[in-house]
């Protein structure tokens, strides 16, 4: 017998698509074998770092509890049915609602997955505009809906976040942020250990306030323990200061900014000695760190998670980037600056430095009243509009890449909300706690079957980058992409044949994005035919041919001819470690798209919410309160079904300081009860003094194993859900995030 030949190895460079560090990824292949995955050396942005999370995507691919077809639910009973009997029965059931109850009575939820998703990025806005519903969540207004917010009205659109820039500055006042952790988040930047321990090493200052020692805070100069939900006292001190010692000093921006004198009036009430009793910190403290902002060379103030999901959020973040700007370090280098994205950026698009910024939504939700923001409502709101009878109650749902099962606040009452619908589709790979509800579920291919550009983040990077990745595994026979699921969904919400095929919407929605390009005033194809741009990106199709156009006619783009020597899809398929375009420079005014062309340091209705503020400084402590957290090997609650990140010790234990649990009797590894307003959960005790007394801390994202679900591995490893401990009735008003931190509990060991 002749022995068979081996089939030969191939490497594919990729980027790794699950965090927001955009890490560069060497994937070795035999046939549909992964045999190895590491950093590329090579990648121009992560040389080479990864976190453990890109191990995961073999076992990613490889799991079987991953769906690999549709799925229908009749009879209690799942079953597998094709792709064309799965869009007959969403066509057959969703239609008669939408016909009976009105567009509104349909809603969508947008999990945070879709923002690591090329095809999501570009075919979620189809699908929601043709249902037309008022009734669209995501999970921004459960992470950092606050920030967007804040940027918008300073700035003019909701991804013009300044950004740290970490590789130049010499101090770093980081609030509600672990970088360490999180891989940067609204700041993508891989490997911030390291990019850290070098700003230390050439003599710079990193300061870390936050209720938990976190990983950041051991690495930083300075950590200090602040009173959960209070950042914004601090800030608002440290603006006071900045007034009272003759330190604010705008330099070059002075032209640029609209309302300086209103923020030193604002700041008045809010003294060092006035909040110190609220933050915890103490007057000569405060002091000495507005000072050091003030005076370092080079500095930034980032704020993050923490600092958005809180009462104060979008106060929290609009007051990191004043005290940028009145320290002179907005929009400089080594302080936080603009990114100049190379596809997809509102600020890099149109007539630079003026715009229409942005406007509070004028719909609202039915039952509570909660302002749109961004055209989405706040995801508080979903449970009750289910709920509650009457006109436009929602009564069918689509999920796409989202588990508010687990995300949201009051899971339970959420849960028991989605057990009401009349219908339910989910795109979703995995039956979880959410897309149990389901009756139809449309898996898309395993992430390694898919091409992938970070549209989004690279608007958050702190250095200017472009990487396309192509498919590492083609798809098996008869899988259809993401992006034709969702156009086969548009078809259907639109009212059109459940069995027109995808690229005739493509086609459309192709044809809509380029005649939309060719009206823009200031656009790189200002008044070129727009039949002649659509032949020249022949024969692509799908995200690839959007993602060409949007390059093309990006900052850096060809223009189709106009710049010879610009980017194109084309040129990132030939560089597969990626193409640095360069550091981040000054932007302002030219990114500005605010009405005034100017920076709006005191935006009136940001403004409006500053008494609010005061006023809490009045208001009691509670004894104990609780935050979240995240972990390294955890993506919110979509990546706990991988052995490689649940191994080892159990990740969702209650972190309580030695001083709460010697008060409360509570010993470690003994179970404690957790009770708030909204519900109860009990979780193993961790005693350890990385917590501030009277703060605890539990994971989020956790709470697996519910009947119905089937997620073996993540069932083995369940933990408990946060977020059955949150209550949904309160929101930061400015943005309608809900309020994640600072819940006030009550802590009794279990018998």
């Amino acid at each position: 017998m002749t022995p068979s030949t081996p089939e030969p190895s191939q490497v594919t460079y990729a980027t790794c698509p699950l965090c927001e560090a955009t890490c560069g990824l060497e994937i070795t292949t035999t046939g549909r074998q992964i045999t190895g995955i590491r950093g590329d050396p090579a990648d121009v942005f992560s040389h080479g770092y990864i976190c453990p999370k890109a191990y995961s995507l073999k076992e990613l691919d490889a799991d079987p509890d991953r769906l690999r077809g549709p799925m229908l639910r009749q009879g209690g009973q799942w079953r597998a049915v094709s792709w064309d009997d799965a869009f007959a029965e969403i066509a057959r059931r969703l239609t008669p609602i939408q016909q009976q109850y009105g567009r509104d009575a349909v809603a969508v939820y947008l999990g945070n997955p879709n923002v690591h998703n090329l095809s999501g990025q570009l075919y979620n806005t189809p699908l929601l505009r043709a249902l037309g519903t008022r009734n669209i969540y995501t999970a921004s207004t459960l992470d950092q809906m606050p920030k967007q917010v804040s940027a918008g009205y300073m700035f003019g659109t909701m991804l013009s976040i300044p950004i740290p820039d970490v590789d130049r500055a010499d101090y770093l006042l980081i609030l509600g942020a672990n970088p360490l952790v999180s891989n940067g988040s609204l700041m993508t930047a891989p490997d911030m250990r390291g990019r850290i321990r070098a700003l230390l090493a050439r003599g710079g200052r990193v300061v870390v306030v936050d209720p938990r020692r976190t990983r950041t805070a051991a690495e930083a100069s300075e950590h200090l323990f602040i009173h959960p939900g209070t950042d914004p006292h601090f800030l608002f001190a440290l603006v006071h200061t900045l007034f009272a010692e003759g330190l604010v000093n705008p330099a070059h921006l002075t032209e640029h900014l609209n309302g300086i004198e209103e923020l030193r009036a604002l700041a008045a009430p809010f003294t060092p000695e006035a909040v110190a009793a609220t933050c915890g910190i103490t007057p000569d403290v405060t002091r000495r760190i507005a000072r050091e902002l003030a005076t370092a060379p080079r500095a930034a103030v980032y704020t993050r998670i923490g600092a958005c999901t809180q009462q104060f959020g979008t106060l929290t973040s609009w007051l990191g980037d004043v005290l940028n700007a009145l320290t002179g370090n907005l929009d400089r280098p080594g302080g936080a600056l603009f990114p100049r994205a190379a596809a997809g950026a509102r600020n890099t698009s149109g007539l630079p430095g003026t715009g229409k910024g942005i406007r509070p939504g004028f719909k609202k939700s039915r039952v509570r009243g909660l302002p749109q923001i961004y055209g989405e409502l706040p995801t508080v709101c979903l449970a009750e509009e289910i709920t509650t009878p009457g006109d436009g109650q929602v009564r069918a749902l689509i999920t796409i890449a989202g588990n508010p099962a687990l995300s949201a606040p009051n899971g339970d009452r959420l849960n028991a909300a989605l057990g009401q619908l009349d219908f339910m589709v989910s795109v979703d790979c995995y039956l979880n706690e959410t897309t149990r509800h389901a009756d139809v579920i449309l898996p898309p291919p395993s992430p390694l079957q898919r091409a992938h550009y970070d549209l989004a983040f690279y608007q958050l990077s702190i250095r200017n980058i472009a990487h396309y990745s192509p498919p590492v595994f083609p798809r098996e026979s008869g899988q259809l992409d993401e992006w034709e699921i969702l156009l086969r969904l548009t078809a259907i919400a639109a009212g059109q044949d459940a069995t027109i095929p995808a690229a005739v919407i493509d086609d459309m929605v192709a044809s809509q994005l380029v005649q939309r390009e060719v009206r823009t005033a200031g656009s790189p194809v200002e008044g070129r035919d727009s039949a002649e741009l659509l032949a020249a990106l022949q024969p692509r199709r799908g995200p690839e041919r959007l993602l060409d156009f949007l390059l093309r006619t990006g900052p850096y783009g060809d223009a189709f001819g106009a710049r010879p020597d610009g980017l194109t899809l084309a040129q990132l398929e030939a560089a597969p470690h990626g193409i640095d375009l360069g550091p981040l420079q000054p932007r302002i005014p030219e990114v500005l798209r605010t009405p005034s062309g100017k920076v709006e340091l005191a935006p009136p209705l940001i403004v409006a919410d500053v008494e609010r503020l005061r006023a809490a400084l009045d208001h009691p402590r509670p004894p104990v309160v609780l935050i979240g957290r995240r972990d390294l090997r955890s993506n919110n609650s979509w990546m706990h079904n991988l052995h490689v990140l649940v191994k080892g010790d159990d990740p969702c234990v209650l972190l309580v300081h030695p001083q709460d649990a010697a008060r409360l009797n509570l010993a470690e590894g003994v179970a404690a009860r957790v009770t708030s307003a909204a519900g109860s959960v009990a979780a193993p005790v961790h005693i350890t003094d990385e917590m501030m007394p009277g703060v605890v801390s539990l994971p989020h994202g956790w709470g697996h194993g519910v009947p119905g679900s089937q997620m073996r591995i993540a069932a083995e490893h369940a933990g408990v859900s946060i977020n059955r401990l949150i209550p949904d009735d309160a929101v930061d008003p400015l943005s309608g995030n809900a309020i994640l931190n600072a819940i006030p509990v009550t802590l009794a060991p279990v018998k």
